[in-house]
């Protein structure tokens, strides 16, 4: 019964331990049963069976960067009408959009170009002070206080996402690698398919070698 198991994917090294680990709980072979092998072979499998389908990241890189999107683009609507409007001395309220660009201004007026977190500290702070008692009220003299709570909504979403996405992240680093739990269940069933091998020729054991063969033939030919 030979086979090379670090040539097989990680779905048939998988699929091959699951039908083997079947095979063993089927009840068909009492030569096996209650061998403390079976219990070594079961413990690296359900630890393989619970990382091997997850990626190395969360996969929630294209949310984030969505509500990144989205935050830029209120934070750039409310910045283009302010800095439209202060250029009009005639309009109402003039000097409101005057002393707002300013602040935007004094926080930078290219956040969208920053990284995730050079943005989030500024847009922090450009927030906080736009929440100001004087600079509410100047805001709603333009009728920008729904176009600000909709910037401070996108901002808040976006720190969400990606507080999650750094926690999935890192329980994702925390976990045993992929590969060294491969390595574990590869020299389990390793030693699990020597042991049939070298028991092939005594009574009882014959029918679990044949059975195993042919699973061990089907995982070679990656057609199980």
């Amino acid at each position: 019964m030979k086979i090379t198991l670090a040539r097989l994917s990680t779905k048939d090294l998988a699929t091959l331990a699951q039908r083997i680990l079947s095979n063993i709980q089927s009840g068909k072979y009492t030569v096996i049963t209650n061998h403390p092998l079976t219990a070594t072979l079961q413990t690296s499998y359900a630890s393989y069976d619970l990382v091997y389908t997850k990626q190395i990241y969360s996969g929630k890189g294209k949310d984030v960067a969505t509500a990144d999107h989205e935050r830029d683009v209120a934070y750039k609507n409310l910045k283009a009408f302010l800095n439209g409007y202060r250029q009009l001395p005639s309009a109402p309220n003039y000097q409101s959009a005057v002393d707002l660009y300013g602040i935007f201004k004094t926080f930078g007026l290219d956040l969208d170009r920053l990284s995730y977190s050079s943005q989030t500290a500024q847009m922090k702070k450009l927030i906080e002070t736009l929440e100001t008692a004087e600079n509410i009220q100047k805001l709603k003299n333009l009728s920008l206080d729904a176009a600000f709570g909709e910037m401070k909504s996108k901002h808040e979403a976006f720190e969400t996402l990606f507080a999650d996405q750094a926690e999935a992240n890192a329980d994702l680093r925390q976990m045993t690698s992929a590969s060294a739990i491969r390595k574990d269940l590869e020299k389990n069933l390793k030693a699990y398919l020597n042991l049939l091998t070298a028991m092939k020729g005594v009574s009882g054991w014959e029918l679990l070698y044949n059975d195993t063969n042919e699973l061990v033939k089907a995982a070679k030919n990656s057609d199980i």
